[in-house]
C-alpha cells in the first residue's frame, strides 16, 4: 500500500528495506526516513508494516510504500526482485530480514534448517543480484547486508546460522571488490546481541543474556548507519578498538599469496624412509 505525504519534499533517494516492521529494520526506516528517503517497506506482518508506515509518514512526511511478503517463499522474492528491477528510483537496498537459532546441532531440527537458509542466503542473494546491475548500470546505490558476528564467531551460535551470515559477509566483500569502482557501495554489518524478538524465536529468549552484551536496536542501527558514513565495508556496531578488525583483516589478505600453489605445504609432503636399504652382492662370495 502507498501512503503519500500531504507536502512531499524531493527525496534523497528511495530505501528498500527488509524486515522493516520491527526490530533493527524497522528504525532502520526510521532513520532513512528521517534522512530524507522514501522508503518501500518489506515484511510479512502487513498490519505492522502498516502501523510503521502511517507512523512515519507523520513524523517525517516522507512517502511510504509497504510490501506484503514472506522472503522465505521463492514467488514472493520473485515479485521483490521484480521491483528491484523495475523501479529506477531505489537507490539503497537494506537486506535486514532473517531468522537464526541458538541451538546446537544435535539439539536442532533440521527441518527448520532449510528455512533458515533459504531467508538468510537465498533471498538475500537474489535481491543483491537484481539491485546492483541496475545499481552500476545508473553508477551509484547501496546495499546494506545484515550479518552477524556469528560470521566471524561461529563457534558463538547454531553453525548454519553461523554458516548463513558467514555467506552474507563473503558476498558482501566480493561485490566490493568487483564493483565498488562501478559506483557500487556495499556494507555488511555485524552485530552482536541486540535487544530484539531475534532471541525469543531463536530458543534462547533475551532475558536469559548477560545484560553487558546486549545492545539496543536504535543503537546498533545508529552504529551502523555511522559505519556506513565512514565508508566501512564491514562494521561491528560493538567492537571498541577498529583496529582489531584491520588486523583480522590484514591477516587474511596475507594468506593470499599461498593459498594456492603448485605443491602441498611442506607439512604435507611424504616423506622419504629412513630405514636402512638392503644390500645386494650380486652373487660374489667373499675371499
Amino acid at each position: 500500500m502507498l501512503h503519500t505525504p500531504a507536502t512531499p519534499t524531493p527525496p534523497k533517494g528511495v530505501a528498500l528495506i527488509t524486515g522493516a516492521s520491527a526490530g533493527m529494520g524497522e528504525v532502520y526506516a526510521d532513520r532513512l526516513a528521517g534522512r530524507g528517503f522514501d522508503l518501500i517497506l518489506v515484511a510479512r506482518d502487513s498490519m505492522r508494516l502498516e502501523a510503521v508506515a502511517s507512523r512515519l509518514i507523520q513524523a517525517t512526511g516522507r512517502q511510504v510504500e509497504t510490501l506484503t511478503a514472506d522472503l522465505g517463499r521463492a514467488d514472493h522474492v520473485d515479485d521483490i526482485v521484480l521491483r528491484l528491477r523495475d523501479d529506477a528510483r531505489i537507490s539503497m537496498l537494506v537486506n535486514n530480514a532473517g531468522v537464526g537459532s541458538a541451538l546446537p546441532l544435535l539439539s536442532s531440527d533440521v527441518a527448520a534448517m532449510q528455512p533458515m537458509i533459504d531467508l538468510n542466503v537465498t533471498a538475500l542473494m537474489r535481491l543483491t543480484y537484481a539491485a546492483a546491475p541496475k545499481f552500476v548500470e545508473r553508477g551509484s546505490g547501496t546495499i546494506v547486508n545484515m550479518a552477524s558476528i556469528a560470521a566471524v564467531g561461529p563457534e558463538i551460535l547454531n553453525g548454519v546460522y553461523a554458516g548463513t551470515k558467514a555467506f552474507v559477509v563473503a558476498l558482501t566483500q566480493s561485490l566490493h571488490h568487483e564493483l565498488a569502482a562501478r559506483g557500487l557501495r556495499v556494507q555488511a554489518v555485524l552485530p552482536g546481541a541486540v535487544g530484539t524478538a531475534f532471541w525469543a524465536a531463536s530458543g534462547a529468549p533475551l532475558d536469559t543474556l548477560p545484560r553487558e552484551i546486549v545492545m539496543s536496536a536504535p543503537d546498533a542501527v545508529d552504529a551502523a548507519l555511522s559505519g556506513l558514513d565512514q565508508g566501512e565495508l564491514i562494521t561491528l556496531p560493538s567492537l571498541p578498538d577498529v583496529g582489531d578488525w584491520q588486523a583480522y583483516e590484514a591477516a587474511r589478505q596475507a594468506l593470499f599469496p599461498n593459498l594456492s600453489r603448485s605443491e602441498p605445504a611442506a607439512r604435507y609432503r611424504v616423506q622419504e624412509s629412513a630405514a636402512p636399504q638392503p644390500q645386494h652382492d650380486f652373487g660374489i662370495a667373499a675371499a
